[in-house]
């Protein structure tokens, strides 16, 4: 399964704009998040679990418990973002 990940603000700045990301079936966006921080030690830092975040599936305001499917895009960024 192919994801879209995209990253704002602070998380842009440590993480970069996107990045294109294979997992299996049964994805939440909980379980991509832990995925994701178990890259490598940028990644803990950005998306760490106790870190307060907002998640969007295919650019509508999601909780961590929605599911993702094939092609998807998720964006993670800070709750307070600049304009």
């Amino acid at each position: 399964m192919a994801v879209t990940v995209r990253y704002f603000a602070s998380l842009r700045e440590a993480l970069g704009p996107q990045e294109s990301v294979d997992w299996s079936p049964a994805l939440t966006l909980a379980s991509l998040r832990l995925q994701l921080v178990a890259r490598d030690a940028a990644h803990a830092a950005a998306l760490a679990p106790g870190r307060a975040l907002r998640c969007a599936l295919n650019q509508v305001m999601a909780d961590e418990s929605a599911a993702v499917a094939d092609g998807a895009e998720v964006a993670f960024f800070p709750p307070v973002t600049g304009g």
